[in-house]
């Protein structure tokens, strides 16, 4: 039995019902090839790989990706979102508090939502988010030396 072969990025577009462009297989590859990106570092690994477009299309581009869930929005408070390519497993951040670093975190214990709310107020309850804070390696070390 050989293993199914992995989809394209297009293929992805396409079996998520947007339509394929240049600029939406970039701005895929770019976050998912990146670390939580901003806008900004995206619009820049985009305009590397298919020349210009403008902050709007990746806005446009970015809103149209999430809400297919081939993108994960997060923005940790007090700071700008962040977009990453890791998506559909309900994991976690830690987030520096002097540079903004942003890492994953796996859930700690169990099945999605791994977190069980004290009163559910009668939602049915599918994910769970934690943002963990604490200092980076780079920054603590910063501050020792």
């Amino acid at each position: 039995m050989t293993a199914s072969p992995t989809p394209t990025t297009a293929e992805e577009l396409r079996g998520a019902g947007l339509r394929v462009t240049a600029a939406r297989v970039a701005l895929l590859d770019t976050v998912r090839d990146g670390d939580h990106l901003g806008v900004e570092a995206i619009a820049s690994g985009v305009r590397d790989r298919v020349g210009h477009i403008s902050l709007q299309a990746v806005y446009e581009a970015l809103h149209a990706l999430t809400a297919a869930g081939l993108v994960r929005r997060i923005e940790p408070a007090g700071h700008p979102a962040r977009y990453e390519g890791r998506v559909g497993d309900n994991h976690h951040h830690i987030v520096c508090r002097s540079c903004g670093a942003v890492a994953d975190v796996d859930c700690a214990v169990g099945d999605a939502p791994c977190l069980a709310a004290a009163d559910d107020h009668g939602f049915t309850i599918d994910e769970a988010e934690v943002v963990y804070w604490g200092t980076c390696p780079d920054c603590s070390t910063g501050r020792s030396s």
